[in-house]
């Protein structure tokens, strides 16, 4: 008889960027939450919840750590979403920074896929089995299920955009999941523009940071995207400040600064500007918000949401 294996950590599986949704029966829609991708992982009366990139991060969020210690199963891993949420069940990024919530905001965890059962490797399986299986799993445990979306691709859109959501994800109802990859059999669509960026530096402020300068990796070079400033309360400039002092670097880590022509936008940084900057160290990742990517490939009214703590700084690329 074959040994039944032991819960770990999986990395997980990822969606492709789409600009429309794929239609039809073999796919399936949930909405793209506006949080921290995360497994719970039980084994026995051990739980962790472990970041995309296997941080720990099950001190940070003790209700959801005491969620899946309830969970209907003596070994399980759920896949998920962590989520700050007001009364009303709308997600803020920002909020989630706090970690345990701002104001009017309580963490939860959205379970959308079941990756291991009670010694079973549920990752062969169709996601369909998986899905399934994942309520019984979860019943009144204080995990949340991320609900299939009904309707066509085209009302699932309609409706997320009115709610004033981020996006969509839609997956192929019979999808295997492919740990650590990208196979195109999960998509994502984003109605808003944001991705994560790499900061490689800030403009000194009263509060630590007035600015910072985010970029992306093309090839081995971290490319200028945008100086950021809006977004940013009092707090927020304090707490990046103390997340990225550590890291001051004396060259600037952008390959194609300073600017060689003066941007449209005012988002270039020219030669004089480059005096006034702090550089960093390109390892901490910046969730950031923004109208449109500009002809000389910088962002157009950027603002900040929020860092990120399960990105790794190495694989941010510019998103299309």
């Amino acid at each position: 008889m074959a040994r039944a294996s032991r819960p770990a950590f999986i990395p997980p599986m990822t969606a492709t960027v789409v600009t429309t949704l794929p239609e039809g029966e073999r796919w399936l829609y949930e909405l793209k939450l506006d949080g921290y991708r995360a497994l719970v992982i039980k084994d026995g009366s051990r739980v962790r919840i472990l970041s995309r990139n296997e941080k720990d991060l099950t001190s940070s969020y003790a209700t959801v750590a005491a969620a899946g210690r309830r969970l209907n199963a003596e070994a399980a891993v759920v896949d998920g979403e962590l989520v700050a949420v007001d009364a009303d069940g709308r997600p803020s990024f920002q909020a989630l920074q706090h970690r345990s919530g701002s104001s009017g905001y309580v963490v939860v965890f959205y379970a959308f896929d079941l990756l291991h059962l009670d010694g079973d490797d549920l990752t062969g399986r169709p996601l369909d089995e998986r899905r399934r299986r994942l309520p019984d799993v979860i019943r009144d445990s204080g995990l949340l299920l991320s609900q299939e979306l009904p309707g066509t691709a085209a009302q699932v859109v309609a409706a997320v955009q009115g709610l004033g959501l981020e996006g969509v994800i839609a997956k192929r109802r019979d999808s295997r999941y492919d740990a650590g990859q990208r196979p195109g059999t999960w998509v994502k669509l984003k109605l808003d523009k944001q991705q994560e960026f790499v900061v490689g530096g800030y403009r000194p402020g009263t509060h630590g940071v007035d600015s910072l300068l985010v970029g992306y990796r093309e090839g081995r070079a971290l490319r200028f995207a945008a100086k950021v400033r809006a977004g940013f309360t009092p707090h927020l400039r304090r707490d990046v400040f103390e997340t990225v002092k550590g890291l001051h670097a004396t060259t600037c880590p952008f390959a194609d600064l300073p600017s060689v022509k003066p941007s449209r936008w005012g988002s270039g940084v020219t030669a004089e500007e480059m005096k006034e900057m702090q550089w960093l160290k390109p390892a901490v990742v910046a969730q950031v918000r923004f109208v449109e990517w500009t002809a000389d490939g910088h962002l157009r009214h950027a603002a900040f949401l929020g860092l990120r703590h399960d990105k790794d700084a190495r694989q941010v690329r510019r998103e299309t």
